[in-house]
């Protein structure tokens, strides 16, 4: 899966808008949304929320987890935890980005905000990397990391899958070069030398 595939997955969550208009019902591939009334909140997928926000048409609600505090907490748990702790969604990224981007107007200390997500960007990539780092080492086929998100697994699947593979080769060139080293070792057999 590529970036704008996992971006696109992230567009469908649903957030809250306050819409500036009023309109009927529409009907959409993904689902009726609507009636739309001036000044009360509806759900929304998110990529319509964005869209009506660039066209100055809503008010986009920030969702919970976009708080100071709870993505302070979230970054400390971060920072203490050797393993990855579970995100307030899947998509958070997507949905910071897509947010941040088109109404940082609309969320309360969206600059603080933004650090502290890449901060917790940060942490969980340092933790990936010395995950994957010793994994190599160890010299294991599979490991098991619970909790990343997508975009997350997708940034090292550029590098993961064909460091295993190499991983693999060498392994199995040095299985190939053992029996080539024991096919020329001598043997003392009652007395005598045999080549095997």
């Amino acid at each position: 899966m590529d970036p704008y595939e996992i971006e696109f997955i992230g567009e469908n969550r649903i957030v809250s808008i306050i819409p500036n208009f009023s309109h009927d019902k529409i009907f959409l591939i993904c689902g009726e949304f609507g009636p739309f009334r001036a000044g009360l909140p509806m759900n929304v997928p998110l990529w319509l929320g964005v869209m009506l926000k660039q066209k100055q048409k809503c008010r986009i609600v920030p969702p919970d987890w976009m708080d100071i505090e709870v993505l302070e907490n979230i970054k400390e748990e971060e920072k203490r935890s050797r393993f990855f702790t579970k995100m307030p969604n899947e998509h958070y990224m997507v949905e910071a980005k897509l947010i941040l981007g088109a109404a940082a107007e609309d969320i309360p200390r969206a600059s603080e905000i933004k650090t502290i997500i890449k901060d917790i960007w940060d942490i969980r990539m340092s933790k990936l990397r010395t995950s994957m780092d010793a994994l190599m080492k160890s010299g294991g086929n599979y490991g098991r990391l619970d909790h990343l998100t997508m975009t997350e697994i997708n940034s090292v699947k550029p590098l993961l899958p064909e460091a295993m593979d190499e991983l693999h080769r060498i392994k199995m060139m040095a299985k190939k070069a053992m029996p080539a080293s024991l096919n020329n070792s001598t043997f003392s057999q009652t007395g005598s030398s045999q080549h095997i």
